[in-house]
Order: C-alpha cells, then sequence, then structure tokens
C-alpha cells in the first residue's frame, strides 16, 4: 500500500494530546490569554509540549500586516455540525497565510439567494478565488454566480466536472481499514454503516466489501448491519450484531461516533474490546484516542484538503480542471488487535 502524501505538520491537536489538555487551554495559552484562569502549571505543559514537538504557529486569528492584502472566499454549507469544516478552514488559512492572503469564510445553510449575494459582492471586491465546500461528500449544484470566480469546490464536486474539486478517497479507506483487519488475522469482520442515502457511507461500505472479495471471503450479509453515523445507531447496531447468527471477531463501524455506541454494547454485554472482539472506526475524530483500548480508525485527511484548496487557487499558473481524491490513511491504535 502506498504511503498518503500526508504533511507531518504539529498541529493544536497534537500539542492538547502531549499535555494532557483541551485544544481551546492550547489556543488561549498560545494567544496570551492571562484572563482565562489557566494555572501556571497547565501553562507550563502546554509550552512545554509545544517546545518537544516543534510547533510553528500558522498566524491563525492574527491581525493582517497591511490592509490590502489579498483575499480568498470560503462558502460552505454548514460549520456547526461537524469539527470537519473548522479543520478544512484552517487548512486554507494556513495555506493562504504563507502568500499574505487573507480568508473571508461565510455559512449559507444551502440558501442559494444567500450565495448568489455573496458571490456578487466577493466579485466586486476582486477576491483571489472561491473555495465552495460542503459538510458532506456529495455531488452539488453550483450557484450560476459561482462561474464568475476562480473556484475550487471542497469535499463536493459538481455532476459536469466544471469545477476542479478535492474529495476524500472513502472506498479506498474503507478497504485499506478492511485490510489491515484482515493482515490482522481476522476473518468475520462485520460492518456497521450510516445512513445509506450518504455518499460517504456508502463508499465506505463498498470499500469493505471490495477488500473482502480480494481476499476471498465472500460479503455474507448477516454481518452487516445499519446505522445512524451517531452513538444510538452503533449501540444498536451493536447488539443486533451479537444477537445474530455469526459472532464477529471484530466490528468496523463506519464513523467513529458509532465506534462510541458500540464500545458501549460490548461493554454492557462483558466483552472486552482488543481480548474477546475488536474494533475499527473511521473519521479520527479527537474521542478516538480517549477511548479504552484508543480506537484504531480511518483519517479524514480535512486539513490537507483544505490546503490543497488554496494552492490550487494562488497557483501562479492555470492549471487544468482537476478532480482530485486524497487518500485516507489509516491510524493504527489498539483497538483492532485480533483476539
Amino acid at each position: 500500500m502506498s504511503k498518503p502524501a500526508i504533511p507531518s505538520r504539529v498541529t493544536m491537536k497534537d500539542i492538547a494530546a502531549h499535555a494532557g489538555v483541551s485544544q481551546s487551554t492550547v489556543s488561549f495559552v498560545l494567544n496570551g490569554q492571562e484572563g482565562m484562569r489557566i494555572g501556571a502549571e497547565t501553562r507550563k505543559r502546554v509550552m512545554d509540549a509545544i517546545a518537544e514537538l516543534g510547533y510553528r504557529p500558522c498566524g491563525a486569528g492574527r491581525p493582517p500586516k497591511e490592509a490590502s492584502l489579498r483575499t480568498i472566499g470560503v462558502m460552505i454549507d454548514e460549520i456547526a455540525t461537524s469539527p470537519f469544516a473548522a479543520i478544512s478552514i484552517e487548512g486554507i488559512q494556513e495555506e493562504a497565510w504563507k502568500h499574505n492572503v487573507l480568508v473571508e469564510v461565510v455559512m449559507t445553510g444551502g440558501d442559494r439567494s444567500y450565495e448568489n449575494a455573496t458571490l456578487r459582492k466577493w466579485a466586486r471586491d476582486g477576491v483571489e478565488g472561491v473555495v465552495y465546500g460542503s459538510i458532506l461528500t456529495r455531488r452539488a449544484e453550483p450557484p450560476e454566480a459561482l462561474s464568475k470566480h476562480k473556484t475550487v469546490m471542497l469535499n463536493c464536486y459538481d455532476a459536469k466536472n466544471y469545477f476542479s474539486s478535492i474529495v476524500p478517497a472513502e472506498r479506498r479507506g474503507g478497504e485499506a481499514a478492511t485490510e489491515l483487519l484482515l493482515s490482522t488475522g481476522h476473518r468475520k469482520i462485520a460492518f456497521i454503516s450510516g445512513e445509506a442515502w450518504m455518499e460517504a457511507s456508502d463508499q465506505r461500505l463498498e470499500g469493505y466489501e471490495r477488500a473482502l472479495r480480494n481476499a476471498g471471503i465472500p460479503v455474507n450479509p448477516s454481518l452487516i448491519e445499519q446505522g445512524n453515523f451517531l452513538p444510538s445507531g452503533g449501540r444498536e447496531a451493536t447488539l443486533r450484531l451479537l444477537d445474530g447468527p455469526i459472532r464477529p471477531d471484530v466490528i468496523f463501524c463506519a464513523n467513529d461516533l458509532m465506534a462510541v455506541g458500540c464500545y458501549e454494547a460490548l461493554k454492557e454485554r462483558g466483552e472486552v474490546i482488543g481480548q474477546t472482539i475488536a474494533v475499527m472506526g473511521y473519521d479520527d475524530q479527537e474521542i478516538a484516542q480517549h477511548l479504552s483500548p484508543a480506537l484504531t480508525t480511518v483519517l479524514l485527511p480535512h486539513r490537507e484538503m483544505g490546503n490543497w484548496c488554496a494552492q490550487k487557487l494562488l497557483s501562479a499558473s492555470h492549471p487544468e480542471t482537476e478532480q482530485m481524491r486524497l487518500e485516507c490513511p489509516v491510524v493504527v491504535r489498539k483497538s483492532h488487535v485480533r483476539p
């Protein structure tokens, strides 16, 4: 398996994990917020972690040095419903600031009139380009006014491939996770999918099935249950699997929140994760590293997708329209080991 081209830049998430604090604490320490009642010992732990890991701030939140800096517009349908939108925006801002370019973000809720009004304003302002993003990986119908801007689509794509776009390689992520489980010795691999209408859920399932077929293992419908991308769905689907005709060696959850519910159900039934049964997640949300045992999962490369969007818009040349699928690497921890 080829290694993904993902930067090894230290992030605030890494600092928080190393220091044993929240990302908010790291942010306040970095920005010198003395009035936040953060203890001296906690501040020292954060600063020690920054020094040990070699963290270099990307300039987020700093005032511009000049009032006439260039600007990229970022238009996204939702931000608050998922941590991934903020990670992508940070990736865009991080890359843009290397070129002294500011980032202006709007959340539209999918309101087409609001989108068009914003795009007309940005045309008058002379923005460098526009990142048009979606919280869900999907085919989107961009507003007509977008064609007047240099544009890249983030976590979505248009039907005619008129604009350059970048999405996660979800099938390959599902396949890579299942290949790891197979290489560990698992054969009865169960899968809990998300809601069937979601493209990401469907593609992760396809990747799981493809890896089984490539290994000469038939796909068994009794080992596949539908969830809802929430802990409740993971718990209920896990209980159905445990009560089903085949006891799984491992349960592959199509996102980490369902894995949380899966852990809950397994512990209710007296299972010991990593000893009597294994679990795999998908997303690499922050909670994954705090579960016991720490959850082996698949990284969604939203920061790197944001970096790519800014690079594409700020390229001095006029590159061809490109449809990019960015690899989703497996993050190996402890939950996937063979019982």
